[in-house]
Formats: C-alpha cells, structure tokens, sequence
C-alpha cells in the first residue's frame, strides 16, 4: 500500500495459485514476464499447504532468471478491500517480501505486486533432496489443500496457458502414478 499512490488501478503479479484461483475481482489481465526472478517452489507453508508439525510447500518468486504468469489490475475503488482479502490469504504468516515490480506484457511494461522470497528468509526451503520432495508431495497438507495437489494446478494451468515450467515438470515428475 506505501507504494501504491491510492489515485490509480493497481496490477498484481500472479505465478502460481493467483493464475487459477484470483479470489478478487479484477478488470484486466494480460499475459506478463517479470526478469529478475523466478518461480520455484521452495518456501515453507505451515498454513496454507502444511502444518507446524508437518510443513508442506508453496511458490515463491526467487531471485534470478524471468518469470512468465499473468497480471491482474484491480480497479482503485475495490484496492482496499481486494489487497486486505490477498493479504490475509497470501500473507498469513508474513513470510512473503511484497514488492511493487515492472513487468513486461505486448500492451506495454506495467509495474506490479508481486510476493518475492529472499533466500535469506527462514521459510526459503534451500535445497532440498529428491526424496524430501517426494515425502512433502505425498503427505503434506493445509488448509487450502495438499503440496501437490497445489503444484499440479499450477502446473496444469500453466501449461493452459501456454507457459512452459520445466522445473515443476520434473519435480512433478518425481511423484508421477
């Protein structure tokens, strides 16, 4: 909200859960690539797709590379309400760093919310082995759902839309029937 001026629409960055589950009315979206950062599934959920006793996983926009997703732009009038409904949805523990980021669409570059990771923060994952992965997508659960019920539908959306995620691919890959 600081760097929002309160006088125009606001764009939000969506990369995973935001692509197939906005929750908030939006009055244009467009196809959009943030450089600078990438998705990777690499934070730690006790929340939304895990529990204190048993942490699940959640997107996060890292640093390095470029990130293909969609850009959402909330009228003024509805800012207030929509960011306080994604705030307490995609910040439920304050893990995310918020930041307003210019992202490219073919209808000219727009600047946008988008929820970054530092690898500095305690919920940043690190590396983590093939088998903790398996482990998390086979057991791990919140209140929005399971770990890899989350990571297929980003997946699948993606690839709807035409986004390719090469990494998720081969992390689903490792849980495939």
């Amino acid at each position: 909200m600081d760097e929002w001026d309160g006088e125009s629409d606001l764009w939000v960055f969506g990369y995973a859960s935001l692509i197939w589950r906005p929750e908030f009315e939006f009055s244009e979206e467009r196809f959009a690539t943030l450089h600078g950062y990438h998705r990777a599934l690499k934070m730690w959920s006790h929340v939304n797709r895990g529990t204190p006793a048993l942490p699940g996983l959640v997107f996060g926009l890292l640093p390095g590379g470029c990130c293909k997703g969609m850009v959402f732009r909330l009228p003024r009038a509805r800012v207030a309400d929509a960011l306080s409904a994604l705030w307490e949805r995609e910040m439920p523990n304050a893990v995310y760093d918020p930041k307003s980021l210019r992202c490219r669409t073919s209808q000219g570059d727009v600047r946008a919310l988008a929820f970054t990771l530092s690898r500095h923060s305690p919920s940043h994952t690190g590396v983590l082995s093939e088998d903790r992965y398996r482990q998390i997508f086979s057991s791990a659960c919140g209140r929005y759902g399971s770990t890899r019920d989350y990571a297929q539908l980003t997946y699948d959306k993606l690839r709807t839309l035409g986004i390719h995620d090469s990494a998720l691919g081969k992390l689903l890959q490792l849980v495939a029937p």
